[in-house]
């Protein structure tokens, strides 16, 4: 078994801390990854220069200032000729004599991805024997032998020991080499900040993570790699970790809107020398799914309370309609035969209130569908523009992609057209509705419908997304809002309501998916865990033209994805072997990847197909040749 990286550090430190000569190791930044203990005995050196990630400048600067170098003029002048030579990354080999009058050797030797390793070896007694040997040659001759035996055998031992610091400099790289790629490879940003708010380590994974970011930022602040608003967001989460209290919490990037999930973990350090270890991940695609979840859970719930109310409520109404509908056939005065069209009117509105709740709570899957965009929206226009008056007018303005885009028609269509007619009734027949359409980032297909209206009162701006909430009256049900915040938020969307300067306004956002541009035969990922149902889809998708390549998981699906070129469309099963499902799969791939299809036996009432549905197409099984042609194939 090997080694963990810490009890391999450890072992290397001590075998370090047993070689005569003094050692140190500075990476390409010349920030310190190494030293012996010999090290810091030779030039007394303080705890944090010896620390990892000490600067080779602050070293210089301090064994300067204590003489080491005798009388130095300029300090500044001669550390920075110094710290000139180091980077130049040269192999050297020097003899000096130091101030306190004893000698030694320093030989550097550059690393293979840059930064240096030095020995640094006391030769005084070897230059004593040399002057020894120059003033008395004639007369030690006997002295001479006997100190050149022993100057050869100084350098016998010198050999194996740097024979020794090779093979450990050897094994220094290899294990920085594994520890850089595995912490490289994590689909995480994984770093350290010192005291001074300066990173000392990054893995290089910051721009993937928050697009937009620098990758390189070893040296940089913190505020000024993130951002100020960033920054603002994880300041007192990051104070708090300085104080020596771990935390972990999410904030939404404004730059990327992506979401992100940040723990902060103190080191070991104490007080004004604590440092942080910062985790950073991108829960997007997560936090989608979990909004979706909990809203379908919401449903649910809503459902079974409703449910019960609704049926007895349903009864009452019937009892009252026919009870109505006898009377209205009895002689009744008109004044009379005005309270039963009155009641009979009211009983059938709360039979349409009814359904309206019933589409609220009840189970519907989105129906995802490639749609292009330009035609979606002329529809739109041409289905609203009878709705509104000759004082009212509807400019939409669309920035998006001619490519399709994969979401619900019908349930986009019905959540733009009540906003529609809730920007209508807020103009009061006399204005003007504005949708703006647009790609933001790679995150988000938005809608926003803004309106020359009154505006939303400050009681709508809390409470216009919940059931019920109306400001009309009697003229209204407040559930036409609620509708929209409903199926948005079952597909992994966002709502916000705001008032601007001209009126209110409602912002409508969609997870953006990019649906199959050519549907051309080619390469099929075919996922699925049933050998026999696979060898059925296999023929199938052969017999349309294609050619296939399986997996029966997730993890063998990811692997064939990342190693395989040529993939132009997957087709998983949601079902799957394993704890991941074909959701998981569908959930973990860019905006931009290989189209994706899902099929399923779930009933269309399963969760799991809900979240499947808000992805991708879905098709039921069984399914024939020709539905799976025609559900590949869409027109």
């Amino acid at each position: 078994m090997e080694p963990n990286s810490s009890t391999a550090q450890a072992m290397t430190t001590a075998g370090l801390n047993l070689i005569q000569q003094a050692l140190s190791i500075y990476d390409n930044d010349l920030r310190l990854v190494v030293a012996n203990s010999r090290f810091s005995e030779m030039f007394d050196l303080p705890a944090h220069l010896m620390a990892p990630g000490a600067s080779f400048e602050e070293t210089i600067r301090y064994i300067t200032q204590r003489g080491e170098y005798g009388e130095v003029g300029d300090v500044e002048a001669f550390v920075k000729d110094r710290v000139d030579r180091a980077l130049a990354f040269e192999p050297h080999y020097v003899e000096r004599q130091r101030d306190n009058g004893r000698w030694i050797s320093v030989e550097g030797s550059p690393l293979p991805d840059g930064g240096w390793v030095a020995v640094y070896t006391d030769i005084t007694r070897t230059k004593r024997q040399e002057d020894l040997l120059r003033g008395r040659s004639e007369e030690l001759s006997d002295q001479l032998l006997q100190y050149a035996e022993e100057l050869s055998a100084t350098n016998r031992k010198l050999e194996s020991t740097v024979m020794a610091l090779e093979e450990t400099k050897r094994q220094l790289i290899q294990s920085e080499a594994r520890m850089r790629l595995t912490a490289e490879m994590m689909p995480a940003h994984i770093a350290h900040v010192g005291p001074d708010r300066l990173y000392t380590y990054s893995n290089r994974r910051l721009s993937s993570v928050m697009p937009g970011r620098p990758s390189n930022i070893i040296g940089q602040h913190i505020r000024d790699a993130l951002g100020d608003s960033s920054y603002v967001a994880i300041e007192p989460h990051l104070e708090t970790a300085f104080g020596g209290k771990p935390s972990v919490f999410e904030f939404t990037d404004l730059g990327s809107t992506r979401r992100i999930r940040v723990a902060f973990t103190p080191d070991s350090e104490e007080g004004a020398r604590r440092g942080v270890y910062i985790l950073s991940m991108d829960i997007t695609e997560e936090t989608q799914t979990r909004v979706a979840l909990q809203h379908t859970r919401r449903r649910e719930i809503a459902a079974q309370m409703t449910s019960g109310l609704a049926h007895d409520f349903s009864n009452l109404l019937t009892i009252i309609l026919g009870m109505q509908s006898k009377l209205r056939k009895m002689p009744l005065d008109k004044g009379a035969g005005e309270l039963v069209d009155a009641t009979l009117g009211a009983a059938r509105r709360g039979g349409t209130l009814l359904n309206r709740i019933a589409d609220m709570t009840g189970h519907r899957a989105p129906e995802m569908q490639a749609t292009a965009m330009g035609p979606f929206l002329s529809d739109l226009q041409t289905l609203a523009n009878p709705t509104l008056t000759e004082d009212m007018a509807l400019i939409i303005e669309s920035t998006l992609p001619e490519d399709p885009l994969l979401v619900d028609p019908g349930m986009l269509q019905d959540s733009l057209v009540n906003l529609i007619l809730n920007a209508r009734d807020a103009c009061s027949g006399k204005g003007t509705i504005i949708i703006e359409a647009k790609q933001v980032k790679d995150t988000w297909l938005q809608f926003k419908v803004c309106d020359t209206g009154t505006g939303f009162s400050q009681k709508a701006l809390k409470h216009a997304l919940d059931p019920f909430f109306t400001t009309k009256g009697g003229d209204g049900s407040g559930l036409g809002l609620a509708m929209v915040y409903d199926m948005t938020k079952l597909a992994g969307g966002e709502v916000r309501i705001e008032n601007t300067d001209i009126g209110g306004c409602v912002t409508l956002r969609l997870p953006l998916r990019r649906a199959a541009i050519d549907t051309a035969p080619g390469l099929v990922l075919l996922v699925e865990d049933n050998a026999d149902l696979r060898d059925v889809f296999r023929d199938m998708l052969i017999d349309m033209g294609h050619s296939v390549i399986e997996a029966a998981s997730v993890d063998e699906a990811r692997t064939l994805l990342k190693e395989v070129p040529g993939i132009s469309l997957l087709l998983s099963d949601i079902s799957l072997e394993g704890s991941s499902t074909g959701v998981d799969l569908i959930r973990s791939l860019p905006s931009d990847a290989v189209p994706s299809f899902l099929m399923t036996s779930l009933p269309q009432s399963d969760p799991l197909y809900i979240q499947g549905a808000a992805r991708a197409p879905v098709l039921s099984k069984p399914f024939s040749a020709e539905q799976l042609s025609a559900f590949l194939n869409p027109r």
